[in-house]
């Protein structure tokens, strides 16, 4: 084996290992990119959730003061009944 051929092995052994490297790299990153798009969706359907959940609270705060309308209504009537 001569000079050039060591050198020519050795540089083909040396491409294959950054081609390795930057396989392992490309793996690697395309893994965190689905990380990313998966809490990109994941904070969009907690965004979903806050909105249903301020709508849902507003709702029940909304039942809760009718509620207690009808409590005096109904209070207030039994009164009438009982005075007459």
């Amino acid at each position: 084996m001569t000079t050039l051929d060591a050198v020519s092995t050795g540089a083909t052994l040396l491409l294959a290992l950054i081609l390795l490297v930057l396989l392992m790299q490309y793996l690697r990153l395309r893994e965190i990119w689905q990380l990313l798009l998966g809490a990109r969706d994941f904070t969009r359907w907690v965004c979903i959730w806050e909105t249903e959940n301020r709508e849902l609270r507003s709702e029940l705060r909304a039942e809760k003061a009718q509620l207690q309308a009808l409590k005096e209504q109904l209070a207030a009537v039994q009164a009438s009944v009982h005075t007459a």
